[in-house]
């Protein structure tokens, strides 16, 4: 098969498999980014209990590997009687994933404010959640940016993993279709390149948020 007959052929089933990659990304992207705020929230305030709890859940999460957490949610929970579909499945487990490294970038970026601006909170009369909110989460988010930008690129990589649940995203749509068209080399290129062109949208992305982020408003 020539190359311009493999391209059309392969060029409608990668973009459709490249909807459902970025459909995980940005869903666990979003979820993970709500999910991670609340967690490191509970640590930086070191809520009893709760605190405990949230540092064992990024403990698991980063000490665990993702296709590991993958075959929990799809086919562990289903033995205690929780079953998702493959599609909710994979947005969970990479909101799970994702959201414990995001939330450690996130309590790093707050720890990285000066005491003064909690004193300054103090001052004002504001609670310790209200100086956390009004305060010192605006300058920690400016720090965080680079940290973010890099977890939520990386997550767009470890969709790949969901294949194994039978999601057809980018990396399985591919070995779909090299085990019908037995050309492994110019498909795998062509996977590689999409990611490729996905990780520099979202390092746009982030180059646009830390300029608009990098002075007070």
């Amino acid at each position: 098969m020539d190359l311009v007959s493999l391209f059309e052929l392969a060029a409608p089933v990668m973009l459709r498999a490249t909807g459902y990659t970025l459909l995980f990304a940005v869903s666990a992207m979003v979820l993970g980014l709500a999910l991670a705020a609340v967690v490191a929230g509970v640590r930086v305030l070191e809520v009893p209990l709760l605190q405990r709890v949230a540092a064992v859940y990024v403990s698991a999460m980063r000490g665990t590997p993702l296709l590991v957490q993958v075959f929990i949610v799809y086919y562990g929970l289903p033995s205690i009687g929780i079953e998702f579909s493959p599609l909710t499945a994979g947005v969970l487990a990479l909101t799970l994933n994702v959201a414990a490294y995001l939330s450690e970038s996130l309590r790093g970026a707050v720890l990285g404010v000066s005491r003064d601006q909690w004193q300054a909170g103090t001052s004002l009369g504001l609670t310790h959640l209200q100086t956390l909110r009004h305060i010192v989460a605006p300058q920690a988010l400016r720090i965080a940016v680079p940290s973010l930008g890099n977890s939520l690129i990386s997550l767009i990589k470890d969709t790949s993993l969901v294949s194994v649940i039978a999601v057809t995203e980018l990396m399985l749509a591919t070995k779909e279709l090299i085990s019908t068209t037995f050309q492994p080399f110019p498909l795998y290129l062509a996977a590689a390149a999409v990611y490729w062109v996905l990780s520099l949208a979202f390092e746009r992305v982030q180059r646009l948020l830390e300029k608009r982020l990098a002075f007070p408003h």
